[in-house]
């Protein structure tokens, strides 16, 4: 960027810190209720848990990163010359890495006018985007914090290639998966189109072990999220007496994640009145990840009102880019 270009970055705050405290409030009094207890995986974000994430994303074991980069080198022009795209909006951004790989493709192509990231996390949101900005400073760059109930509040009136990467939708359960599809269905122009990243099905043994490093950083990441809860709502976790699982469930084809409780122990969370009891050897969900087969996705996109236009993947077929559209889009 050349000496003395100030880059701008547009905000939208769509939730803001009370919309925020009110959402954890309800997730936690409601998800610690059940049988059996889970959170939503969108509190492990805090400043630490997506520099953990970040340096998950960095592990030999986890191959995702490596092989959507893999992809998105190898094809990243040839996704952006398969819609008519001038807006690019990245969906859960974090340090939006790969998505450079679009970035500048499009750029290459003459099309970028407006990059738009949408995340959760404020503080992250942020400061991704000011760098952004810093190094594309031709872009208008506008973040936006916000949850996916409100894709339809996204700015600009431009054609959008929607990208959301990194398998995120795997974390969404079968429910709010189809509803998510539906809300992109009804909200994208016939010319747009949604890229999605999608980690495929595979050899057990390897899907558990990219939830289960040696090194010990996704142990660390799932339990931040107790950290989150004993600084935001004042509670009493105690992160050493629960331990990290990681295990394949056949019959969902998802990678779920849980905190095992060591001990018997009660809980107490100050802010909400809340006393929790835990067994020995019980277990909170705290995040699915579900992988994917061709087939599966295109029944979802149909569903949806989208349909399957291009199919992308690396060479060992690990990973794959689905390019969806409208289904009543030109091909």
């Amino acid at each position: 960027m050349p000496d003395g270009h100030a880059a701008t970055v547009s905000v939208d705050v769509l939730i803001g810190p009370d919309d925020r405290r009110a959402a954890l409030e309800r997730d936690v009094l409601v998800g610690l209720s059940l049988d059996p207890k889970e959170l939503p995986p969108k509190w492990f974000y805090d400043e630490r848990g997506s520099e953990l994430f970040d340096e998950i994303t960095r592990l030999p074991e986890y191959y995702l990163t490596d092989r959507e980069r893999e992809i998105l080198e190898a094809h990243a022009t040839e996704i952006v010359n398969a819609v008519a795209a001038d807006t690019l909006v990245e969906l859960g951004s974090g340090t939006s890495e790969k998505t450079r790989l679009l970035i500048d493709a499009m750029l290459a192509a003459g099309k970028l006018r407006r990059l738009v990231v949408f995340d959760y996390s404020e503080e992250f949101l942020r400061s991704a985007a000011a760098q952004l900005a810093r190094d594309y400073p031709d872009v208008d760059v506008h973040a936006v914090v916000g949850d996916f109930e409100q894709l339809d509040r996204l700015p600009g009136t431009g054609t959008r290639l929607i990208a959301f990467l990194g398998s995120t939708i795997g974390n969404l359960p079968p429910g709010v998966r189809a509803a998510f599809l539906a809300r992109v269905a009804r909200d994208l122009r016939r010319d747009a189109g949604l890229l999605l990243g999608l980690d495929l099905v595979k050899d057990v043994a390897r899907l558990e072990a990219a939830y289960n490093d040696p090194a010990g950083i996704t142990a660390a990441f799932n339990r931040n999220v107790l950290d989150v809860l004993n600084r935001e709502l004042r509670a009493d976790f105690d992160p050493c007496g629960f331990e990290h699982v990681a295990r394949w469930d056949p019959d969902n084809e998802w990678i779920e994640m849980l905190l095992r409780s060591t001990r018997d122990q009660r809980v107490h969370i100050r802010d909400l009145a809340l006393d929790v009891e835990f067994a020995e050897g019980e277990e909170m969900r705290t995040e699915v990840s579900s992988k994917f087969r061709r087939a599966r996705i295109e029944r979802e996109l149909e569903q949806a009102g989208l349909r399957l236009r291009r199919w992308w993947t690396d060479e060992a077929e690990d990973f794959a880019l689905a390019l969806a559209a409208r289904s009543d889009a030109d091909d």
